[in-house]
C-alpha cells in the first residue's frame, strides 16, 4: 500500500477545492510544495513519488552517501515531519499513469484518482540503459547497476568492498564521482569510455584533461577511446565487459551513460516535447494548469533568450520555487545562469555559465597547483567561468558572466579578481 504522510487535519488548507498535484517526489517537487505554503498557498497540495523514499537531494547519492559520510535523513530539504505539519500529502510508491487535462484528473498506479487545479510536473530522469542505448547486451545481468536514486546507492555501496573490482561505464560526472568514491573505499576502479577526454562535452578538453590526470594519479584505470559492446557473466569467472579488443574482468559494473528525461506521461497528455517538456520562462507547458520543472523541464530562459534543459541540483531547487510562484501569481520568471558542482578526489569545483564548445579557454592560474579559474570567452563576452578549489569567489563569477572584459586581464592573477 502506497504511504501517505500529511494527512488531512482539517486545519487551514481548504481542503473541499482542488488544489495542486505534483507528479515526482524529488527536489524540485519537495521545494515546490514547500515555497507554496510559505508563500500562503492554502489549498491541498499533494506529491505524487513513485519511491518509497521521502523527497531527498540526489548529489550524495554517488558522492556522500555512496561514501558512507552522510545519512540519507542528512540530505533531504525538509525533514518528514514538515509535510504533516504543512498539511502537503506525500503519496508515495504511486506512479501517475494519465493525466486527463480536459477534466483536470491525474490517474494514479493504485486504480485511484485525483483532481487538480494546477499539475506540475517534475517526472525528472532515468539512467539510459545500454540495451536500450546502443544494443548493448548484458545491461540487466545481476551485478550491473545504475545509480539515480537512493536504492541504486544503496545497492551500490553494498557492494563497494576493498579489492573488489568496479567496471564504470561512461566519464561523466555520475562515472568520474563514483570512481572517486569508489577509490576511497579502496576498491579497483576501471572507466570504460569511447571519448579521448572524460567530461569534454560538458566542460571542454582543457579541464576533462585535467580531470582524467587526477584520476589515474588516484589509481583509477582510465581506457578512453575504448568502445564497450557487451557484458556477458560466466558462473565461474563472474562478469565481463566485452570491448572491441579484450574482455575486462569485473565483481560489479555501473552504466553511466545518460540519462533520459521522463517525457512519456506528458507526451501522452498533449504536451508539446522538446528535449524535455517545452514550457515558458513562468514554467507554464503548453497547457496553462501544467507546468513542468527540474530535469524534465525545457524552460525559455529570459537572460539567455533561448530554452534549454537542465539536469541539476541547484536548478531543481529554483525552478520548484518558481513553479510556486507562478502558481501563486507572482510576476517571477526564469533568469538565472545553470550552476553545477562537483566534488573528485581532492578537486572541488563550481561552474555557473553557458559555455559553448568553440567559446575561448582563459586559464587564470596553474592547473598543476589545483587551484585555478576557467573563463571562458565568446567574441569577448565572458559566457561562463569554473573556479577549481578556490572558494568563496562564485558569486563573484557570476556576476563577470555576460560582461565584456579582456583576456589577459583574466588570466593575469596580478590583477585583483575582485575588480574585474
Amino acid at each position: 500500500m502506497a504511504a501517505m504522510s500529511g494527512v488531512d487535519d482539517g486545519n487551514s488548507p481548504d481542503h473541499n477545492s482542488a488544489g495542486t498535484v505534483v507528479i515526482g517526489g524529488g527536489l524540485a517537487a519537495a521545494h515546490c510544495a514547500h515555497e507554496l505554503r510559505k508563500g500562503g498557498y492554502g489549498k491541498p497540495i499533494t506529491i505524487i513519488a513513485d519511491e518509497d523514499a521521502v523527497p531527498y537531494e540526489r548529489p550524495p547519492l554517488s558522492k556522500e552517501f555512496l561514501q558512507g559520510n552522510k545519512t540519507a535523513d542528512e540530505f533531504r530539504p525538509f525533514p518528514e515531519e514538515w509535510y504533516a505539519e504543512a498539511s502537503v500529502q506525500l503519496r508515495l510508491g504511486l506512479t501517475a499513469t494519465a493525466i486527463d487535462t480536459a477534466n483536470k484528473v491525474v490517474g494514479l498506479s493504485d486504480s485511484t484518482s485525483i483532481d487538480y487545479e494546477n499539475l506540475v510536473i517534475a517526472t525528472g530522469c532515468r539512467s539510459r540503459l545500454g540495451g536500450r542505448a546502443s544494443n548493448m547486451t548484458g545491461w540487466d545481468l545481476p551485478g550491473v547497476h545504475t545509480l539515480r536514486s537512493l536504492a541504486d546507492s544503496q545497492a551500490l555501496k553494498e557492494q563497494l568492498v576493498e579489492g573488489r573490482r568496479l567496471v564504470i561505464i561512461g566519464a561523466g560526472w555520475i562515472g568520474m564521482e563514483v570512481a572517486a568514491s569508489a577509490r576511497a573505499a579502496g576498491v579497483q576502479v576501471t572507466v570504460l569510455t569511447p571519448d579521448e577526454v572524460p567530461l569534454a562535452v560538458a566542460m571542454g578538453t582543457e579541464f576533462g584533461s585535467h580531470v582524467a590526470r587526477l584520476h589515474i594519479k588516484n589509481g583509477v584505470h582510465c581506457r578512453f577511446g575504448t568502445m564497450v559492446n557487451g557484458i556477458t557473466l560466466d558462473p565461474e569467472s563472474g562478469l565481463k565487459v566485452m570491448t572491441s579488443t579484450d574482455a575486462v574482468a569485473a565483481d560489479l559494473v555501473l552504466l553511466a551513460i545518460g540519462a533520459v528525461p521522463n517525457n512519456e506521461l506528458a507526451a501522452e497528455a498533449g504536451l508539446e516535447i522538446g528535449t524535455g517538456v517545452l514550457v515558458d520562462a513562468q514554467l507554464h507547458s503548453s497547457d496553462p494548469s501544467i507546468l513542468a520543472i527540474g530535469d524534465i523541464a525545457e524552460a525559455f530562459n529570459t537572460t539567455l533568450g533561448r530554452s534549454l534543459r537542465v539536469e541539476h541540483w541547484d536548478n531543481a531547487i529554483r525552478q520548484g520555487k518558481l513553479a510556486a510562484a507562478t502558481i501563486l501569481g507572482r510576476e517571477e520568471a526564469y533568469d538565472w545562469l545553470p550552476y553545477f558542482f562537483t566534488d573528485q578526489f581532492d578537486l572541488g569545483m563550481e561552474y555557473v555559465g553557458d559555455r559553448a564548445a568553440d567559446d575561448d579557454v582563459v586559464l587564470r592560474g596553474e592547473m598543476d597547483s589545483g587551484e585555478f579559474i576557467i573563463f571562458w570567452l565568446r567574441k569577448g563576452l565572458v559566457t561562463a567561468a569554473m573556479n577549481v578549489n578556490i572558494w568563496d569567489v562564485n558569486d563573484h563569477l557570476r556576476s563577470l558572466v555576460g560582461k565584456s572584459i579582456a583576456a589577459h586581464r583574466l588570466a593575469d592573477t596580478s590583477v585583483d579578481l575582485l575588480s574585474l
